[in-house]
């Protein structure tokens, strides 16, 4: 009997350690879970807009590649007014980030800089001329709108919205801690540092 109750003393130890164990496993892996489902919540935020910007600017366009031919059949001219809306802000997904799964915390160590996310253009043709043997072409129209937009994007580093939305960044990273408390964690972003500001403009 004496035997009987050693053993299943024994037994209950074990199983108590095999289940503190377990349970122990099962936690370091929620927790796990947890920090990859705050960190991909961020990253699907992906690119934030926190400046608008309406541009209004007249392009003047005239064929110089085919100059000699142009004397023959004439030059095609345009004028035309470009409206373009500018939206600056912060790709999230080039944030840099780790977790510390025991203190619960996610640490920012990189900030991206703001750069320009999407310009939408609107054209208007003005004054348009063609040669008497040289029509605008589908191409002719494709190229004029490309270097038109490219035109105005020239112009956004200029404009001071690149500044204004740096001056916004906190607001952002604050946004980030909100997302991150959601689930009962911490934001820490004191050992944060800026990327280079020389961020190349949109592909054009």
């Amino acid at each position: 009997m004496e035997f009987l109750f050693i053993g299943l003393a024994v037994g209950a130890v074990a199983a108590y350690f095999i289940f503190a164990r377990f349970n122990k496993e099962k936690s370091k892996l929620k927790t796990n879970e947890q920090s990859l489902v705050i960190m991909d919540k961020i990253r699907s935020v992906c690119k934030f807009i926190t400046v608008e910007g309406d541009f209004s600017e007249v392009y003047h366009y005239e064929n110089l590649k085919e100059k000699y031919l142009s004397l023959l059949l004439g030059k095609k001219k345009a004028i035309v007014l470009v409206n373009a809306k500018a939206h600056v802000g912060f790709d999230l997904s080039k944030v840099r980030m780790n977790s510390e799964n025991e203190k619960k915390t996610i640490v920012l160590t990189n900030f991206p800089q703001p750069e320009l996310l999407t310009v939408e253009t609107d054209f208007k043709y003005y004054d348009k001329r063609e040669g008497w043997a040289n029509p605008f072409t589908t191409s002719d129209l494709t190229d004029i709108n490309r270097d038109a937009k490219n035109y105005i994007v020239d112009k956004i580093p200029q404009s001071g919205l690149l500044d204004q939305a740096r001056k916004e960044a906190l607001d952002t990273i604050l946004l980030m801690e909100k997302i991150v408390e959601t689930i009962g964690w911490k934001l820490d972003y004191t050992a944060l540092t800026l990327e280079d500001r020389n961020q190349p403009k949109i592909e054009k």
